[in-house]
């Protein structure tokens, strides 16, 4: 989806069209601004297209906290569990790894759970404007979201994070082994706990989302160019674009290009700690839904999600960069794990690896770049790009317009 004449100059250039650069390109639009959005592929294929399809508005405990820096170790070295490590990155990783250590201590999360609690507060209502807006209705599903917890003693180490979310006022719902069972009466029978997020939402199929927001982006007049960026340089006039066949000068520009956002941040004169997390998909083909809703088995630290025709089994992290190859281990991992559930699964129909942008404290960064009010900073939304995607265009668009609300100072760009 490439326009055919490219203006030399115009009012917002949008690096990135993933889900954020989308809903942001949508968002401007719709209040008359000039927009053109740049990636060299077609839009929403990346992370937002291959993730668990859920808008989590619970999901305000960072990925950094002290049960994971108890079990940091183990995880690590354990090739097989959730969260994983390529040795070979492991230099590149370590002042990242770093960080991560330091914002998994209890003050430092307790924070940044705060921080996520009031941006994912106006999650859902956000959610409900982009949905009239896009045409979206019919691929939302509202059923929740389940936690399985199957041994007794995970169930316990999860009680600190569930009294941080009661205290941020999520609302959550503990469940007997038979409630688990009630509602999910495909499951494999298991003893388990579970914890149920009754105000979640899934999409029924992402990539299909991504292309409304981009026909509607389009609808409303966004340009889409189909290129690299890779020079980005603040001017008097404006900020100067550059790459491939690239030469574009825009009054403002949104840096919205998920794990690839480091770089460019850095022309812009701001160091901030982005890295990479390789997420991984399964699908199965499924003649009937097996699940009511998405179901994430906690100790295998994936979630197993309905969609349409298939059952797509997602999740785990892996730190180690965009060059290396599909894991072969951790695609296996997955489908073992689905068949602790569904023992009768065929082989699957389709393999994913993508890039999730993550930051060590689990925060965004939203808003104007330190150095220069012309760059807005839109990335970093590690597991919760799908979920955070309106309010950030929402937030992004009020700073266009001058609006710097207070709201803002925890995804600050400075803040490290």
């Amino acid at each position: 989806m490439t326009s055919t004449t490219v203006p030399k100059t115009v009012e917002i250039a949008i690096i990135g069209a993933g889900v954020v650069g989308l809903a942001s390109a949508l968002r401007l639009a719709g209040e008359g601004r000039e927009v053109l959005l740049i990636d060299p592929n077609e839009p929403g294929s990346g992370a937002s297209f291959g993730n668990a399809g859920t808008i989590a508005e619970y999901a305000c405990m960072p990925v950094g906290n002290p049960g994971v820096l108890r079990a940091l170790p183990k995880l690590l070295l354990d090739p097989d569990s959730p969260f994983s490590l390529r040795w070979a990155a492991l230099f590149q990783l370590a002042p990242w790894l770093v960080r991560f250590v330091r914002q998994s201590l209890p003050a430092a999360t307790r924070a940044n759970a705060l921080a996520l609690a009031g941006l994912l507060t106006e999650a859902l209502p956000a959610w409900g404007e982009m949905v009239q807006e896009a045409g979206l209705q019919d691929l939302m599903r509202r059923n929740g979201c389940l936690y399985v917890y199957r041994r007794e003693s995970d169930f316990a180490a999860s009680a600190g994070g569930r009294a941080l979310r009661a205290e941020l006022g999520v609302h959550q719902q503990v469940l007997t082994a038979e409630q688990v069972a009630a509602l999910e009466p495909r499951l494999a029978e298991v003893e388990a706990r579970g914890l149920f997020f009754p105000d979640s939402i899934n999409v029924s199929d992402p990539k299909t989302v991504m292309a409304r927001l981009a026909a509607a982006a389009t609808a409303r007049g966004v340009q889409f160019m189909g290129a690299s960026v890779t020079g980005l340089a603040t001017e008097a006039g404006g900020v100067r674009l550059s790459g491939p066949g690239l030469a574009i000068t825009a009054q403002k520009v949104v840096v919205a290009a998920g794990a690839l956002s480091r770089a460019l941040a850095a022309q812009a004169g701001d160091r901030i700690p982005l890295d990479t997390e390789r997420g991984y998909h399964l699908e199965f083909p499924t003649a009937a839904p097996l699940l009511n809703r998405p179901v994430c088995p906690v100790d295998l630290g994936f979630y197993m999600t309905p969609m349409e025709g298939r059952l797509r089994v997602a999740g785990t992290v892996e730190l180690g960069g965009f060059k290396a190859p599909p894991n072969p281990r951790r695609l296996a991992l997955l489908d073992r794990g689905v068949r602790q559930f569904f023992p009768d699964l065929g082989q699957p129909s389709s393999q994913w690896l993508g890039f999730r942008p993550s930051l060590p404290d689990s925060r965004p960064v939203i808003g104007p770049s330190a150095r220069s009010p012309d760059v807005i900073y839109a990335f970093g939304h590690g597991h919760l790009g799908l979920t955070l995607a309106p309010i950030t265009a929402r937030l992004v668009a009020e700073v266009v317009h001058g609006t710097n609300r207070a709201l803002l100072s925890g995804f600050r760009s400075d803040r490290f």
